[in-house]
């Protein structure tokens, strides 16, 4: 059911905490492995995300932590001058390689969604799948997207939520490995509260729409050794914990799939929420 978030002015918030270190540690995590093998499964996101901002031939995109260029990909298939960032060069380049497979004009530039290099009100439009919620500085990083956002342009979100199932992913990595307790998850970027305190005063109208990704593996354990492998969060969790640790991790991931797995059979089908954001700059 589609919602219509009321814009409220943002609550005065407490002082940042130091994030460099934290900052460092995810860039190493998604510099490890290989995204693109997650990402690319994910492309319908980026396409349904492009739909509903109602992008057009013509207009100027900004992909902020593009990954591995879903969103990109979509905006430029509709004729959009695309601009793809991130601040992980070897994600970058691999939505470089299959822009170009595609022929596609697109400009690439490595780039902090914290200190996004770009001046005020460039943009038509800006976009982020499953990237900007990771940042460890989120208010930070929802400003700049505002600030680069021309006055009656859109920002368009995917972002998962914290009851879905990729929100319980991480939960559950986090009862093993416990985050900073002064950093909010990332998946407050998937409650209407946060979106509408954070982007309420900048914003004319936030739509949000709950949707569903379908992750569909062979089995629970054939999803666990990809994403060990190639999802750098999962294969660095792993990496942090010993033999004992990693057993009970493994075991209560699999137990997490398990729960929300609805194929009927031995096969991988787990429907797993996000929302999608649409935000009218004020």
């Amino acid at each position: 059911m589609t919602t219509i978030i009321e814009c409220i002015p943002p609550a005065a918030g407490k002082p940042n905490p130091d994030l460099k270190a934290l900052k460092s540690r995810q860039q190493a995590a998604w510099s490890s492995g290989d995204y693109a093998v997650i990402g690319t499964t994910l492309q319908i996101v980026g396409e349904r995300l492009a739909e509903s901002m109602d992008l057009r031939a013509g207009q100027t995109v900004l992909d902020v932590a593009d990954g591995n260029g879903n969103a990109t990909l979509a905006a430029a298939r509709r004729g959009c001058e695309v601009t793809s960032t991130d601040y992980v060069e070897s994600l970058l380049a691999r939505a470089h390689r299959r822009a170009e497979a595609e022929g596609l004009q697109v400009q690439f530039k490595v780039a902090d969604a914290e200190n996004l290099p770009f001046a005020s009100a460039s943009f038509d439009a800006v976009v982020s799948t499953f990237g900007a919620m990771f940042s460890p500085d989120q208010d930070r990083t929802a400003a700049e997207m505002v600030r680069v956002t021309r006055p009656g342009g859109r920002i368009g979100l995917a972002n998962w939520t914290p009851e879905g199932f990729i929100g319980q992913l991480f939960k559950t990595i986090g009862k093993h490995l416990p985050p900073p307790t002064t950093v909010k998850p990332p998946s407050v970027w998937g409650t209407q509260n946060w979106l509408s305190s954070t982007f309420g005063a900048a914003a004319s109208a936030i739509v949000a729409e709950p949707r569903h990704f379908v992750f569909r593996y062979r089995s629970a354990q054939h999803f666990l050794e990809i994403f060990q492998t190639y999802y750098g969060p999962v294969l660095k969790a792993f990496g942090a914990l010993g033999e004992k640790g990693s057993k009970a991790l493994y075991s209560d991931i699999i137990g997490l799939v398990e729960r929300f797995n609805a194929s009927g059979d031995a096969t991988m089908v787990v429907p797993s929420e996000y929302l999608e954001v649409v935000i009218t700059r004020r």
